[in-house]
């Protein structure tokens, strides 16, 4: 049986892609007793999963755990105290050569972006949360990704989720609206 060569390194990079599920703001059990089906057929597809804070309880990180993906998570305001001994406050995941903050995001709506950019030196993409609010936009060359939240829509007009797409070109974010259940 013939076997081919591995690429080198360089090669490898060029063919890099991650997909990355980004959620943020879930609020497990206070605003729906679980997540919807549709955001457990984005973890299938997905490589690595960050979550943005505000899980609330604890059950759902560990669900997302036993997914057996990588799973990267920092607490939010509205988490419990074992979360909060569990997670960080905000991190920096490597991604490829690229380099993702990860916070959830204090303070006024208004100011968040400035506010999350202030945390983190030298980065390619902020991920945060906090207003529910999707948003996916580049400001001085850095990607400002939140997923908004796939089960409140207090302060946004629909339910979401987000997926970065990792290449060895950069990193591109995709808000996924979620379609809402209708009533029988």
């Amino acid at each position: 049986m013939k076997r081919r060569k591995a690429a080198p390194a360089e090669d490898r990079k060029k063919d890099m892609h991650v997909r990355i599920l980004v959620l943020s703001d879930t609020h497990i059990p206070k605003t729906a007793d679980d997540l919807p089906q549709a955001v457990y057929d984005e973890i299938a597809k997905a490589d690595i999963i960050l979550h943005a804070g505000d899980l609330t309880e604890k059950s759902l990180y560990e669900k997302l755990v036993s997914s057996k993906k990588r799973v990267n998570a920092v607490c939010g305001n509205m988490d419990s105290p074992a979360l909060r001994a569990t997670l960080p406050q905000k991190e920096v995941v490597e991604v490829g050569p690229f380099k993702i903050g990860l916070i959830h995001g204090y303070g006024a709506p208004a100011e968040l972006l400035a506010t999350v950019r202030k945390e983190f030196g030298k980065v390619d993409a902020i991920v945060f949360g906090h207003s529910h609010k999707a948003t996916n936009t580049v400001t001085e060359g850095v990607l400002f990704f939140n997923p908004g939240s796939p089960t409140d829509k207090f302060f946004a007009p629909f339910h979401s989720v987000g997926i970065l797409e990792v290449t060895c070109r950069g990193i591109a974010g995709q808000i996924i609206q979620l379609e809402e259940k209708k009533a029988p």
